[in-house]
């Protein structure tokens, strides 16, 4: 490791041993079959709600799934599927709190007592709750495990990348040129760690017009197809801005929410227990 290293691997191209993925095994009484990261270059472009319609999705798939909100600061899962704590702990380790069709979840703010009480905590401690989450936490027979990333390519990203066998990260973009370059930093970290890349999704694409079913471009023209061409990526899916669908998220009723948006990088998630 170089004299001058501030350990933000996100610019650097050394290859040197703070890099190297130290992978650490999770809890004993664990069993997941894959992990997978979904991650943004910046705040706002609806990570989360990605996170939780993926993993909906494949558990209508007749998977099973969980997700590990590693937002610690801003975490939104729980909200989004109705779910409360406190998540109960036993002698082994904490079991993560069910949703209504079986997805298993954990989060910071199914520990806290209060879930709008902030998270005033430095990096290294958040990335150490992180660990926690894999390594105290009983994931049960998970087929796929969804990881809800922070924005950014920080402590918590280089944390996941390093500790957690991560089997393939989703990128979440929107349709403005700006996000282009931030997709760039999201690739160039995932490549630097060695990550594979499944693909893009973009939200926000469109909103389709209630009365003629024309999709009005409220950010202006998309740009994901360019950006996915420059990275050799697969875009995923488009999503649109669906006003049932935030209705939804806001009642914490994802899991009924019936849109399909999700499906193409459903299938390209499942491809991996076959390979």
């Amino acid at each position: 490791m170089s004299e001058a290293c501030n350990h933000d691997c996100s610019n650097c191209s050394a290859n040197c041993e703070s890099r190297v993925p130290q992978h650490e095994p999770p809890h004993a009484k664990s069993h997941i079959k894959k992990v997978i990261g979904v991650v943004s270059g910046k705040g706002g472009v609806g990570k989360s709600m990605t996170s939780a319609m993926l993993a909906v999705s494949m558990r209508r798939l007749g998977y099973q799934v969980g997700i590990l909100d590693a937002d610690i600061t801003g975490p939104s899962i729980p909200k989004l599927f109705g779910v409360r704590g406190p998540a109960r702990g036993t002698e082994d380790g904490i079991l993560p709190v069910k949703s209504r069709v079986g997805i298993d979840i954990m989060s910071i703010n199914l520990l806290l007592e209060d879930p709008e009480a902030p998270v005033v905590w430095r990096g290294p401690v958040i990335a150490g709750a992180v660990k926690q989450f894999w390594q105290d936490v009983i994931w049960q027979d998970v087929d796929f495990l969804f990881v809800d990333m922070p924005p950014g390519t920080g402590d918590v990203p280089l944390t996941v990348f390093q500790t957690l066998p991560v089997d393939g990260i989703i990128i979440v973009s929107s349709p403005q040129e700006l996000v282009g370059m931030i997709v760039g930093k999201a690739v160039q970290m995932a490549k630097m760690m060695n990550v594979p890349i499944l693909g893009i999704v973009e939200n926000m694409s469109y909103a389709v017009c209630p009365d003629c079913g024309r999709h009005i471009q409220v950010f202006g023209d998309s740009h994901v197809d360019e950006t996915a061409e420059k990275y050799g990526l697969p875009v995923l899916a488009k999503m649109p801005i669906d006003p049932e669908l935030a209705k939804e998220a806001d009642a914490g009723m994802i899991e009924t929410f019936a849109g399909e948006y999700l499906d193409g990088a459903a299938q390209a998630v499942a491809k991996l227990l076959k390979q």
